[in-house]
């Protein structure tokens, strides 16, 4: 498909530079089968979903992957976006042009790196000198890796250390959050328990990739990067139970239902999963693991924006954008959220 199709005007003071507070206080917009466009807030879910439905989540957790340093003169920027293995990473590199293989990088903390590999796609690897955990070396050097539309319009501070990740955040390895289930509380939980609606975790480390611009025509010509992910083999049958009982699968986050499609065969059976997924889905993909998904709004001719068009059509889905933009919603990252029902 044409990728211009999935152009929209978005006005830039629509985009939310800091989350709502309470997270759970975010406008939520309901996008229900035929039925009419519902303006609620997050807090209303326990109203909106039935017993026995489940809201499947993204355990993983964001590391402070960006990091700026020195090769001599040359500044050097890296953003991690995908682990190699214990000492090795992947990295978009900024001012790639100033640094060769071999050479060293020199970043703060006296964190070092050697520049391994140039792979195909302009990106490096970075295998980092030392005994300590790259994750240690991170934590003292890097700073929180926000997208690009927020760390453009202000600083990163400390404040997004804790705002940039999920209450369900365990696993390290995500260089950006799963943005959908940045508006939950241990309140809204405890809300949802109480009405029945049941909870699952996977686990899919984001990569810098999910921020990289479509530069295609055509959707056949863009390239996904890959991504880790893992389900594992008793929430694959909790959630296959689940469906069988009628209930719901709904995805918190793209991050989420793009593992869940990834480990679904073709007779809709959730099945375990671990390795990398590149799923790219856009209009005429046929669901085979998921009822609904709650999401943020997402970028202009994004792979993003393009899922959830699949998901519910193109054309509802630039009604219910049309109706976010026209309703003050907060779009992006730190903004408001919809639940979108097929």
């Amino acid at each position: 498909m044409r990728v211009d199709l999935f152009d929209f005007d978005l006005p830039p003071e629509r985009i939310a530079l800091r989350p709502a507070r309470p997270r759970d206080s975010a406008q939520l917009l309901v996008a229900n089968g035929d039925a009419p466009l519902a303006d609620r807030i997050v807090r209303d879910l326990p109203d909106v979903l039935n017993k026995g439905d489940v809201l499947v989540f993204n355990d993983t957790r964001v590391i402070p992957a960006q990091l700026e340093g020195r090769r001599g003169d040359a500044r050097i920027g890296a953003t991690l976006h995908k682990r190699i293995d214990l000492r090795r990473w992947q990295a978009f590199v900024r001012n790639a042009k100033r640094l060769r293989v071999g050479e060293r990088v020199d970043f703060p903390a006296d964190v070092t790196a050697i520049a391994e590999q140039r792979l195909h796609d302009g990106s490096f690897v970075l295998a980092f000198e030392g005994e300590e955990p790259v994750e240690v070396l991170l934590e003292r050097a890097g700073r929180m890796p926000l997208p690009p539309y927020i760390a453009g319009k202000r600083e990163t501070d400390e404040a997004d250390r804790s705002d940039y990740q999920t209450m369900f955040a365990q696993k390290d390895g995500a260089v950006a959050a799963p943005t959908a289930a940045l508006h939950f509380t241990p309140e809204l939980i405890a809300a949802l328990d109480a009405a029945g609606v049941v909870r699952e975790t996977l686990t899919l480390h984001v990569g810098a990739g999910t921020f990289l611009p479509v530069k295609a025509d055509d959707t056949n010509d863009h390239a996904m990067h890959a991504e880790w992910g893992r389900i594992d083999a008793a929430t694959a049958d909790r959630l296959n139970a689940a469906r069988a009982a009628g209930g719901r699968v709904i995805s918190v986050g793209t991050t989420s239902l793009r593992l869940l499609e990834s480990a679904t065969g073709e007779d809709g059976v959730i099945r375990p999963f671990e390795g990398d997924t590149s799923i790219f889905i856009t209009p005429g993909y046929r669901f085979r693991a998921i009822d609904g998904l709650m999401t943020n709004f997402h970028l202009p001719k994004s792979t993003l924006f393009m899922l959830v068009s699949a998901l519910m059509g193109l054309e509802k889905m630039q009604a219910v954008y049309g109706h976010a933009i026209a309703n003050d919603y907060r779009f992006y990252s730190y903004g408001d959220g919809s639940l979108l029902i097929p």
